[in-house]
């Protein structure tokens, strides 16, 4: 078991993963499908839909292998879950869950990230659970990296999907209003957008296993079904990106990764009134479910299941994008009210409001400066090998009382025009410890406490 410190050191080491995308992949999924399809027949289970056409990610935008640290992909992760709602935790604390992890992974030989001892303790005991987090966490890592490649010009941010389409649509039982009724769904959003203008939604699908390349191809053909059930205009033209870790117990990680292309999941509006106003309060829509199919034949199909953004429905989706995506880094700081307000009732909003205190487990009530600029946001404590450990979650201060305040435009602006300055991922001495900060504002430091720095390592 190694020292605490050389944990945290390790942290911050550059390590490459596989990243695996071709033709070679896209004959796996094909065979993953034509597989299902066939059990399906036999058992008479309706065939499901999928995305007609995965094609592999040309190189120039996603290499071979790529560069990447632990702690970025922890932070992204973290991030990531700030409003799952899936733990004991009730919304403020889910993101310390990528934690975990710290000691799971490490470069091995050639540099390459591979699981580690305790990563196969875990794996044992928790396969499922952290081969779906980490490979959530390594796939969105590599979408903005993708997206940000593809569209320098724009910002990318990453929504958590049943989140944003619960302003919408009811996706279950405990929801109010007509159900959805299917349970296939894209985890993510990738929200590609400039300030003022149109925004680009890419569905994003994401799973994880500790098994090996047919395993991926297996999650890939699964991965199209969820990217399939939203389309954000007209039918089958909003793109996709899929992707799907390998894991294995023994080896080293590498992301299989496809696509899905097309012309839609631009929120323009179709000139059906005037763009979103992230300032005006989120609003909870009911629409009713369902992806309408073109005619055909001189009829129009009934609309086959799923959630489907209509023209008249743009401005206020790429509103709620916003409004989500505030949420989550206001949960991300530990402060209930500040993300409540971003919230409408389905989305989860009164579960946020009343967490303002310790008893919270998350509470925004802190600050620090680190790597020269000053945060606002929640602490927790637990051990590492021992010595107790000390990581802090926030937002630059700035960023913080503006989105406090209701403030998304002005966010907005201040993140875009700062995109490229402010990533960064670093040692700072003062603070003790590896500090992560994301071009959304966000940070993610860790260091051992006081009186633990005396203990071994």
């Amino acid at each position: 078991m190694k020292p605490a410190k050389k944990v945290l050191l390790d942290l911050v080491k550059s390590s490459n993963i596989s990243v695996r995308s071709g033709d070679e992949l896209i004959g796996r999924v094909n065979a993953a499908v034509a597989a299902d399809n066939k059990a399906r027949e036999e058992k008479k289970d309706e065939l499901l839909r999928r995305k007609p056409e995965l094609t592999a990610i040309p190189r120039t935008e996603l290499a071979a292998h790529l560069e990447v640290n632990l702690w970025d992909v922890l932070h992204t992760l973290g991030r990531a879950t700030a409003l799952s709602g899936r733990g004991a935790g009730r919304g403020l604390a889910e993101h310390w869950g990528a934690l975990k992890y710290n000691q799971a992974l490490a470069g091995g030989p050639g540099g390459f990230l591979g699981l580690t001892d305790e990563g196969r303790q875990i794996a044992e005991q928790y396969k499922n659970l952290q081969s779906g987090e980490l490979g959530t966490g390594f796939a969105l890592t590599l979408a903005e990296h993708l997206l940000r490649r593809r569209f320098p010009e724009h910002s990318v941010t990453i929504v958590p999907a049943d989140t944003a389409l619960r302003a919408g649509w009811a996706l279950t039982s405990r929801d109010k209003g007509s159900k959805v009724g299917y349970r296939y769904r894209p985890q993510y959003f990738a929200e590609v957008w400039r300030p003022g203008e149109p925004s680009l939604v890419v569905p994003v699908a994401c799973k994880g296993n500790h098994g090996n390349a047919a395993a991926s191809a297996v999650q890939l053909a699964s991965a199209s079904v969820h990217a399939e059930a939203v389309h954000v205009g007209a039918w089958n033209e909003t793109p996709a990106l899929l992707f799907s870790t390998e894991l294995p117990t023994e080896g080293t990680v590498a992301v299989h990764a496809l696509q899905a292309r097309g012309r839609g999941g631009w929120l323009t509006g179709g000139g059906q009134g005037p763009g979103a106003n992230h300032d005006a309060e989120p609003v909870q829509m009911n629409l009713m479910p369902g992806i309408q199919p073109p005619p055909g034949d001189g009829t129009t199909p009934e609309p086959v299941p799923g959630c489907q953004v209509r023209p008249e429905e743009q401005a206020w989706f790429q509103q709620t994008l916003g409004h989500t995506a505030a949420a989550g880094l206001m949960a991300f700081t530990g402060s209930g009210r500040a993300t409540g307000r971003h919230l409408t009732e389905r989305q989860g909003s009164r579960r946020f409001d009343g967490f303002e205190h310790a008893a919270s487990g998350s509470v925004q009530d802190i600050g620090h400066e680190l790597l020269g600029e000053s945060y606002a946001g929640t602490d927790h404590v637990f051990r590492l090998n021992g010595p107790r450990v000390e990581a802090f979650s926030g937002v630059e201060t700035e960023l913080f009382r503006v989105l406090r305040a209701g403030g998304v435009e002005r966010y907005q602006a201040i993140v875009h025009a700062t995109r490229h300055t402010r990533p960064r991922l670093a040692w700072d001495e003062t603070w003790g410890g590896p500090v992560s900060v994301h071009a959304d504002g966000s940070v993610l430091a860790i260091r051992l406490l006081a009186g633990s720095r005396r203990q071994r390592g």
